[in-house]
């Protein structure tokens, strides 16, 4: 959500900070724009929709200047437009801002005047511009300015006359400093950063950074200079190439089978579950799983296998409702925290809120240096590599993978799983990536039909036990990139209200592999062909066997033991929600209205 890159270079800024909001995109967007001084004057374009039309802008408007800050807007106060585009300035100040100033009303009032803008963010230069004109020097102002603001917010400060300076600061927000040789950078993320340096400083929680190109100093929360550690990253960690594929969403749906691989090497030893970083589940009485989106929804899953695995109960929440409720945390529950990102606002925010109650805080990232990963008492890799497309594909699947070995492990620890039963799940979690692999190789029927499902207004999914959550990550990514109206519901549940809906012309998508619930399942079904209900039965061939006559459409999965179903499942839920996508011809990878990295409450 929004990013953000700052520059102090000795070459052109424009185009490198162009390239570098490039790499940025795939965090969701609805405008760009960038700033720079050049020979002690700023100045600064902007563009509504793709960053297409900025370097359009930009080859007849063009700008000059090795320092400058760039931003790519995604909307929270205010309309999508030039007016509300970043970077916003103020006289001799230009800011960029990702988050959500909470008090800007009250500061807005004080400097009188509505501004040239709806959002929140234009008053951080009001304010800043207000502190230089009486008298104090940028950095002094900027300062000042971030000590009156109150919310969750990365900034980065650019000043007219100050070829050679940026300000940058932290607050709920991800940001980070980069070094060069004699040139410095601020960015939102690696991503961004990758191809102009490969050594990395992290902000902190309410650290603010004075960045000249002899280097960063970095204030804590209470302003005492300090040290925060620099890290290198590995370049090819952050290359953001299609190889030859269409999308991203699609290149990372066919990088499964080895993400998949790569997780369970991580988290087993020969035949037994052997996770990076151990945690005694013998230890607490339940777990609390946190997370939103689709990580939610791998909770959901994940529930199941620590009940049925480890009989351990657990509860799920969504992150965004979990804080504010203000539920007891007890010192026997374990929190375990699911976002991708790791910067997930409403789950860091729940993750402090779990901090000190619970007996311990843990959580499930993908990007091992972000603020979840560090405030957590343990924290697990996904190991997905960089996923640019918004509908989360592959990191979703590693976070089940992780999540049914940690149910395995909990089982282990609990005394539920004995060593034969240990060594069966992990050769049969082994064999996993394999079988992701053949239910790929189903790509073409899927594409046919969503070529039909792309002509739906409404879609049904349905599924009981593990495949519940299954369904809910079909609809959801259906209506993520397709825009297609979906919902989802236990099997079981169909007649106590959603039956009402069903027609001829409504399509029901039902997972129901066979497992100990596939007969339950299908008399559900049966409730909705009666009505004229239109099937798509996903299931293995047993199941096809016993009951395709009468359905739509059947799409005939690879079988697996029901354990390991979920895993498999996500595949027809991510290749029928891509393809229905693509025949309707939307935006796969940055879906309107949508972030990658949700960083605003």
């Amino acid at each position: 959500m929004c990013g953000i890159i700052g520059i102090l270079g000795d070459h052109q800024a424009a185009p490198l900070m162009v390239d570098a909001l490039k790499r940025l995109e795939y965090r969701g967007y609805d405008s760009a724009g960038i700033a720079t001084v050049a020979n002690g004057v700023l100045d600064r374009r902007r563009a509504m929709g793709k960053l297409v039309n900025l370097a359009d802008l930009l080859v007849t408007e063009p700008l000059a200047g090795f320092a400058g800050i760039g931003h790519t807007r995604w909307a929270t106060h205010g309309v999508p437009s030039v007016a509300n585009a970043h970077p916003h300035r103020a006289g001799r100040v230009a800011v960029v801002h990702n988050g959500i100033i909470e008090n800007f009303r009250d500061l807005r009032a004080g400097l009188g005047g509505s501004g040239e803008s709806e959002t929140d963010t234009e008053v951080v230069a009001r304010l800043c511009e207000d502190f230089i004109a009486g008298g104090m020097p940028p950095k002094d102002a900027a300062f000042a300015t971030i000590d009156r603001l109150e919310g969750a917010y990365a900034l980065c400060f650019l000043f007219e006359g100050e070829p050679d300076l940026l300000i940058a600061a932290r607050a709920g927000s991800p940001l980070a400093i980069g070094h060069g040789d004699g040139e410095m950078f601020v960015g939102s993320d690696a991503i961004a950063l990758g191809p102009l340096t490969d050594r990395l400083t992290y902000l902190e929680e309410g650290d603010r950074a004075v960045v000249t190109r002899a280097g960063a100093q970095i204030f804590d929360a209470e302003g005492h200079q300090t040290h925060r550690d620099t890290t290198r990253i590995r370049v090819d960690a952050t290359r953001i190439e299609k190889a030859g594929h269409r999308h991203f969403m699609a290149k990372e749906i066919h990088e499964q089978p080895q993400t998949l691989s790569d997780v369970i090497a991580a988290f087993t030893d020969g035949d037994r579950i052997a996770p990076p970083t151990d945690f005694d589940f013998a230890s607490v009485a339940r777990v609390q799983m946190v997370a939103c989106g689709t990580g939610y929804i791998a909770c959901m899953v994940g529930k199941y296998w620590f009940e049925a695995l480890a009989r351990l109960p657990v509860e799920v929440d969504i992150a965004s409702e979990y804080r504010y409720r203000e539920g007891p945390v007890g010192k026997d529950t374990a929190a375990l925290f699911l976002s991708q990102s790791g910067e997930t606002a409403d789950t860091l925010a729940a993750l402090r809120y779990a901090k000190g109650r619970a007996h311990a805080v843990l959580s499930v990232v993908n990007v091992a240096e972000s603020s979840i990963a560090r405030e957590a008492d343990v924290a697990w890799p996904i190991t997905a590599g960089v996923e640019i497309g918004v509908a989360s594909t592959k990191a979703f699947v590693n976070q089940l993978a992780i999540l049914l070995v940690l149910a395995i492990r909990a089982g282990v620890q609990r005394g539920t799983i004995d060593t034969a039963r240990e060594a069966e799940l992990v050769s049969g979690l082994k064999l996993l990536p394999g079988i992701v692999s053949q239910a790929l190789a189903l790509e073409d029927r899927c594409e046919d039909l969503a070529s039909r499902l792309a002509e739906a207004t409404d879609i049904l999914f349905l599924g009981r036990g593990p495949m519940y959550p299954m369904a809910h990550e079909g609809a959801l990514k259906l209506k993520e990139i397709s825009y297609i109206h979906a919902e989802a519901y236990a099997s079981g549940e169909l007649k106590h209200g959603p039956i009402a809906l069903v027609d001829r012309s409504l399509p029901v998508v039902v997972f129901a592999p066979m497992d100990p619930l596939f007969d339950k399942t299908v008399s559900n079904m049966q409730e909705v062909m009666a009505r004229e209900g239109q099937v798509l039965l996903v299931t293995d061939a047993d199941g096809a066997a016993q009951a395709s006559a009468g359905v739509w459409e059947v799409l005939v999965m690879p079988k697996v033991d029901p354990v390991f179903a979920p895993i498999l499942y996500a595949l027809p839920a991510q290749l029928l929600a891509y393809h229905t996508a693509v025949h309707k011809g939307t935006d796969v990878d940055q879906p309107r209205n949508l972030a990658k990295s949700v960083t605003v409450e």
